[in-house]
């Protein structure tokens, strides 16, 4: 073989061991383009998946109630859904009247309507309009003296830390009331008459609704029976 011919056949070999060199590059090159478009690919998929924001719900009406609170009248601007209890602590700004289960468990939102008692928790604001609602800041006549049930809280120590107590006192008022009035209760021996006096049993289960976690219940109970006989 001549070296022509050998130069030749050595020029075929190396290019024939560089194609699969270059095949082997281009694949790779292929690849690698694959791979980074993918994450790209999948992204604009989960954009195109995503449901537009809906725009934000327009304001809630506002609705006007008028109340006669603790003797002075009011006109609160709430929403429909505003509990009793919510206008008089956020609107009318009474805060006295306490929030404790928001769920009318615990009494402590107790204030007096019309002459019931009822939990303000559990009853819409624009359900009464126009009416007379009482609370525990105007218990008393004035500014100046407390009512009787106050001063027997205070006498009979019917408190520990205090948070119940508002709606401890709006309870027991009407029930003395209720008494008065000649109202029974479940343990009223007859229901046709009422008792000659509010007994311990007809005051616990009276105020059975109103829960005070300290415990100060044989003081409550001293209290209102105090202020039902007359002797506060």
């Amino acid at each position: 073989m001549s070296p022509a011919d050998t130069h030749s056949a050595d020029a075929g070999t190396s290019d024939a061991a560089q194609k699969p060199s270059r095949r082997r590059f281009l694949q790779s090159a292929a690849a690698a383009a694959a791979v980074s478009a993918a994450p790209l690919a999948h992204a604009q998929q989960q954009a195109a998946a995503t449901p537009a924001i809906a725009p934000p719900p327009a304001a809630v009406p506002m609705l006007p109630v008028r109340l006669n609170i603790n003797g002075h009248p009011y006109e609160l601007q709430v929403e429909a859904r505003t509990t009793l209890l919510d206008a008089l602590r956020e609107y009318a700004g009474l805060t006295g009247t306490k929030k404790g289960c928001d769920r009318g468990q615990c009494g402590a939102c107790t204030v007096i309507v019309s002459g019931r008692r009822i939990n303000a928790c559990l009853t819409l604001a624009v359900m009464h309009e126009g009416e007379s609602v009482t609370t525990v800041e105007g218990l008393a006549p004035n500014g100046d003296a407390l009512a009787p049930i106050q001063q027997a809280f205070i006498e009979k120590d019917a408190f520990q830390c205090g948070y119940c107590t508002p709606g401890q006192l709006c309870s027991a008022t009407a029930l003395i009331a209720e008494y008065r009035a000649g109202d029974a209760s479940a343990v009223t021996a007859d229901v046709r008459f009422r008792p000659a006096q509010l007994s311990d049993d007809e005051i616990r289960e009276r105020m059975s609704g109103n829960i005070c976690r300290c415990g100060a219940y044989p003081n409550i109970v001293a209290a209102v029976k105090a202020v039902a006989s007359g002797n506060a």
